[in-house]
Order: C-alpha cells, then sequence, then structure tokens
C-alpha cells in the first residue's frame, strides 16, 4: 500500500453571541478546525486533526511542503510522523499526521487505534470517561456567580468533573485571591456533592497567589489545579509539594525533551500532552515514562470531535486511564465535522467497534464550514 495523496481542509463556524467566550482579556467569536487526509492506492483513508492554534491556513501551507515526501511512502512504515522540531505550527501539522496514520494504521489491521496502542497483552478500555471543560464565560464585572450555574448544567448532564478557569483579567476589576476563592467555594458548595470541580489558572498567577489557591482548593477537595503559574519545573515543584491535590499541566509541548523536567522532578502529578498538538506517538510515550514516575496523563483536548477520538483512543490504551477533555465551548462545528456523532453516555465517551478511529467526515465541509480569514480571537481593551 502507497500514499497517494495528503491534503488539508481549513473549517470554520462563527459563534451565536451567546456562545461567544473569553479568558483574561482574549474574546473569541468563532471556532476553527483543520482536518488533514491521508489518501492511499487502495481507497483506504486516513483523517487526524491537529490543533487549530496552528492557525488552519498554515497548516495547510505545511502540509503543502510535506505532503510530497510522504507520497509513494508506506503508511505503516516505522517513524514515517517523527520530525517534531519545537515550531509549533509545524509541528501540530505532523501531530495531525500522526493521528491521520494511526487511524490509517488501524483500518489496514482492521482494529481500533486503542487496541493497535494497548498491543496484544492489554485490553483496552471500551469507553473514556469525559470530564466538561468550560469557565470561560463569565466576566468579573458582570455576573461572574453565572459559572456557578454553568457548572450546575453539566452536573445534571451526568458529568462527574467540571474544570473552570480564573475569568477575566484580574486587573481590570480588582480581583484579588480572597475575591476568587469565595466563588470558587460557590462552586464547590453547588456541586460538590455530585462532581468534582478542577481548576486551570492557563499561567496567570503569581507564585504567592498560587499557593493560596492551591492550599484552600486542596482543603475544599477539588480534583486538581492547572498550570498556575508560568511554566518553570521548580515552581511547580514548589506548589505541588506543597498539597495533596495533584498540579498538572505541559499542554502545549510538542517534544518528548519538554516534558522530562516536570515528570523527573515531579512537578506535576498529571501530565497533559494533547495528540492535537504531539501526536498520539508522543503521547503514548510520554505516558510511558509518567507511569515510571508514578504520574498520570489526563491529555488536553481543547478543540473538535476528530481530536477528541483521537485523545480518547490513546486515553483508552494507557495502563492507568482516568480522563479525557471534552471542551464545551466549540458549538455545532465540533460533532458536525463527523458523519455520525458516537456514543456519550452518562459522561463517558463510548469508542465505535469500527477499525481505526471508529469514524468518518460528513460531507462538504468546506462548503458547509468555510473558512473564516481571520483570527480565532481578539484583545480586549478595558
Amino acid at each position: 500500500m502507497k500514499i497517494t495523496d495528503v491534503r488539508a481542509l481549513s473549517l470554520s463556524r462563527k459563534h451565536e453571541p451567546e456562545r461567544e467566550w473569553y479568558s483574561a482579556s482574549f474574546h473569541v467569536y468563532k471556532a476553527d478546525c483543520s482536518i488533514l487526509i491521508i489518501e492511499t492506492d487502495e481507497g483506504i483513508q486516513g483523517i487526524g486533526e491537529p490543533s487549530a492554534y496552528g492557525v488552519p491556513p498554515d497548516i495547510a501551507a505545511k502540509v503543502e511542503e510535506i505532503g510530497p515526501m510522504l507520497l509513494g511512502r508506506d503508511p505503516t512504515e516505522p517513524g514515517l510522523m517523527s520530525a517534531i522540531m519545537g515550531e509549533r505550527s509545524m509541528d501540530t501539522t505532523y501531530a495531525g499526521l500522526d493521528c491521520a496514520l494511526w487511524d490509517l494504521k488501524g483500518k489496514i489491521a482492521e482494529k481500533p487505534v486503542a487496541q493497535l496502542l494497548a498491543g496484544s497483552e492489554r485490553k483496552p478500555l471500551e469507553k473514556v470517561r469525559l470530564y466538561a471543560s468550560a469557565g470561560v464565560r463569565y466576566d468579573w464585572d458582570k455576573e461572574p456567580e453565572s459559572i456557578v450555574e454553568e457548572a450546575c448544567s453539566f452536573a445534571e448532564m451526568g458529568l462527574t468533573t467540571y474544570k473552570m478557569r480564573i475569568g477575566t483579567d484580574w486587573k481590570w476589576s480588582g480581583v484579588t485571591v480572597d475575591r476568587f476563592l469565595q466563588l470558587a467555594r460557590k462552586v464547590y458548595e453547588a456541586v460538590g456533592a455530585r462532581m468534582q470541580p478542577a481548576l486551570d489558572a492557563n499561567c496567570r498567577l503569581e507564585v504567592d497567589q498560587a499557593l493560596e489557591v492551591a492550599a484552600a482548593l486542596d482543603e475544599m477537595g477539588w480534583a486538581w489545579f492547572e498550570e498556575p503559574t508560568a511554566r518553570d519545573p521548580e515552581v511547580w515543584k514548589r506548589i505541588n509539594d506543597s498539597v495533596e491535590m495533584p498540579i498538572s499541566g505541559c499542554e502545549p509541548f510538542t517534544m518528548i525533551a519538554q516534558f522530562g523536567p516536570y515528570l523527573e522532578r515531579k512537578s506535576v502529578d498529571i501530565v497533559q500532552p494533547d495528540a492535537g498538538v504531539c501526536g498520539i506517538s508522543t503521547c503514548m510515550k510520554v505516558g510511558a515514562q509518567a507511569h515510571e514516575q508514578g504520574i498520570l496523563l489526563i491529555p488536553h483536548n481543547w478543540h473538535n470531535g476528530l481530536m477528541t477520538m483521537a485523545n480518547a483512543h490513546m486515553v483508552a490504551a494507557l495502563p492507568e486511564p482516568r480522563f479525557c477533555e471534552l471542551n464545551m465551548m466549540q458549538g455545532p462545528l465540533q460533532w458536525d465535522i463527523l458523519a455520525e456523532k458516537p456514543v456519550i453516555e452518562d459522561g463517558f465517551l463510548v469508542l465505535p467497534d469500527e477499525p481505526g478511529l471508529g469514524v468518518e467526515l460528513a460531507e462538504d465541509l468546506e462548503e458547509r464550514f468555510p473558512y473564516i480569514d481571520a483570527p480565532w480571537g481578539v484583545r480586549m481593551e478595558r
């Protein structure tokens, strides 16, 4: 079998006003999606979704550059997508191609990707627990308590974990750690009996703020505290050592060497690579190293359904599988890119029995979701 074509789709959908979201000073008004397709001379197609933070047109340009080097190659050739370089748009392109190759390899072997990853000696999970990832629609100047209503809505959906963020820029509204923790306690009081909340600070806190927040969340019983400060393995180790609650992070890393200092120092209890950022292959290697250190892998997963399938198959094959993140903000584009949405029941994504990633693309995607040629978000000023 030989590769005959490699191409990219660049897609967008404008959010309705009620779907727009923001974090810190960043306002997001549309959903983007990049899809990579690998065709073969036997009519078998592999599909993968790279992280759209790489900007879909930039990814498409990288595919035009890389694609000719893959033509005529055997898609099962070991190390075909090993050229991770540390340059984000190029690396996310390689990540998407790696996911598409795993989809292709699964279809060739007539096995789900999770089974290929787990090997013959271990049975992968048949369904993967999801956690609701949101908390990016509350504004400290406009009803910040709306975050409590959001958390309750996800608890009512049967999801058992909910991750929120720290809201709009604290400097705009004079937000202090005490004020934030008052809101965090309201969230915990509202849903703590039904689901466990987690917090993502998006690297925005100072060290003293992060230590104070970590101590309070730990006392309440939160699930984890993600990326509390600017990335620094020594700082994160200090925070991690100060609490029983797990500290998590490392979502943007594309190279195994980048994860190393955080794993070796045990700066995190949860590491968060993303198949759409570094590829399934690298995620599995990071997962193996993390497991040796007693560290869990719960992937970052902040885009659409095809990426969710890649991360879910990867989670299902881990020696200690826990969760897969589910972006609750992406709108219809998230699952409408697929011909059929996979089953999600009781907070679990049921992995299809079909080979590969178990899903196929919907038709006429570029006509239905033409790319909006603009940044995926804009800076706000107050």
